[in-house]
């Protein structure tokens, strides 16, 4: 969402702006919300359900990274403008992470 700001003068206007811009905030905060409720119970029901290990690790731990997604852009709001460089940062670190666990992996499985 972009953070177009209104340059009105008047004091009702940007109360308006602010109005809604919140409230549109707020919506897509419980969108999110309950979608990460409804992957927590999907995650739980696959475990439930009995499905074999080779499909729920997987299964639950794409679950969890969209989370973690969700959690990072609209909770901790990096989808706001002005935060490029921590996006890079994180993105950086998430992308070493992941090449030093397959480093590791790879050595100790071959």
């Amino acid at each position: 969402m972009a953070n177009l700001q209104s340059n009105s003068g008047d004091p009702k206007v940007n109360y308006e702006y602010r109005r809604k811009k919140s409230a549109d905030e707020m919506r897509m905060q419980v969108i999110t919300f309950t979608l990460m409720i409804f992957f927590t119970v999907l995650a739980f029901a696959a475990v439930g359900a009995g499905f074999s290990k080779w499909f729920i690790i997987p299964f639950v731990l794409l679950l969890a990274c969209v989370q973690v997604a969700f959690q990072l852009y609209y909770f901790m709001h990096m989808s706001h403008k002005g935060h490029e460089a921590p996006q890079l940062f994180m993105w950086s670190g998430i992308f070493v992470a992941f090449l030093t666990i397959l480093t590791f992996l790879t050595i100790i499985w071959w």
